[in-house]
């Protein structure tokens, strides 16, 4: 699933590799998750080996699967440049164009390498039969097992349940329809109501994975409610006439809705020109409240009336 809110940060994290300009992080806490799967299912196969085998196996799987949202986030334009696997799984730090089509393609794009595994993996079954590595009973535990962990990832993404996958390509299809602010506060609502269901499981189950899982919901959600709050209030502002963000072609709003890092005070940066009128600091950067891109404020000029992409 795509980075959003409360995710590992990569200075926690080892880097392993750089493929396609993304760096490749895991997380310090997966070793000690790792150790104890690998244990807990000890005995499943004649050798503790393949019992590394089975969990490497999930690790290939979660890297190609946040490959997946990070090489179609850059191919829509957009930024991604990092990726961290943790015991929940992977998160890509994807910051698509802020567009529904290319939010859309870049969430979609995780689960589909999922579904491009199936056939794959069927093949890899004939081959194995034709081979007659099937007839080793470990191997073939080991192939049923990936092909299970495979699926599996792919229904559980998909449940429409924000910040999952299946819940984000619903905002992304529902940003169509509602514009980014509602679309937002729908699949976070949604979300909510998922969340309810992974603590009802949990109490039932008394599984602690799905309680930890519940716990990660929930910080996710409400950071994406106050997010498409912030963005329906800024929505709302009326616009400045004559500046466009070089990025996503909406025009700043009017009003004290920067704050300057100096002395915390609000300000409206485009009325003072990227300078505090109360500390004289000067920015060089600008951000924009519609994708949160930063450019100096001279890039920020534009000929044109542009309109707000929400």
């Amino acid at each position: 699933m795509p980075g959003i809110l409360e995710m590992p940060t990569f200075r926690s994290s080892i880097r392993l590799f750089r493929f396609a300009g993304i760096d490749l992080f895991l997380h310090w806490s997966w070793f000690l998750i790792a150790v104890y799967e690998i244990n807990t299912k000890a005995g499943r196969y004649s050798s503790l080996a393949w019992n590394v085998a089975e969990y490497l196996s999930l690790f290939l799987i979660v890297t190609l699967h946040e490959f997946g949202h990070a090489l179609a986030c850059r191919q829509v334009g957009g930024t991604a440049n990092r990726i961290v696997l943790w015991p929940f799984g992977g998160v890509a730090f994807v910051d698509p164009p802020p567009r529904p089509g290319a939010t859309l393609w870049s969430i979609a794009a995780g689960p589909l390498v999922n579904v491009a595994l199936i056939p794959f993996l069927y093949a890899l079954g004939g081959l194995a039969r034709s081979s007659g590595l099937a007839q080793i009973h470990d191997f073939r535990l080991l192939l049923r097992a990936v092909w299970v962990i495979d699926v599996a990832l792919l229904v559980f993404n998909m449940l429409p349940v924000y910040p999952l996958d299946g819940g984000q390509i619903l905002r992304s299809l529902l940003w169509f329809v509602l514009g980014r602010a509602r679309s937002l506060l729908v699949a976070t609502i949604l979300g909510f109501v998922g969340l309810a269901g992974f603590v009802i499981l949990a109490i039932w189950m008394h599984n602690g994975w799905f309680g930890a899982l519940a716990v990660f919901l929930f910080l996710n959600c409400w950071g994406g409610l106050q997010h498409a709050l912030a963005l329906a209030r800024v929505a709302k502002l009326p616009r400045r006439v004559g500046f466009a963000c070089p990025k996503c072609q909406a025009a700043p709003p009017v009003g004290a809705c920067w704050k300057c890092g100096g002395c915390g005070q609000s300000i409206d940066t485009f009325q003072t020109n990227a300078v505090c009128p109360y500390c004289a600091a000067q920015f060089a950067g600008t951000r924009c409240l519609d994708c949160g891109a930063v450019h100096p404020i001279g890039e920020w000029i534009a000929p044109y009336t542009t309109s707000s992409p929400l």
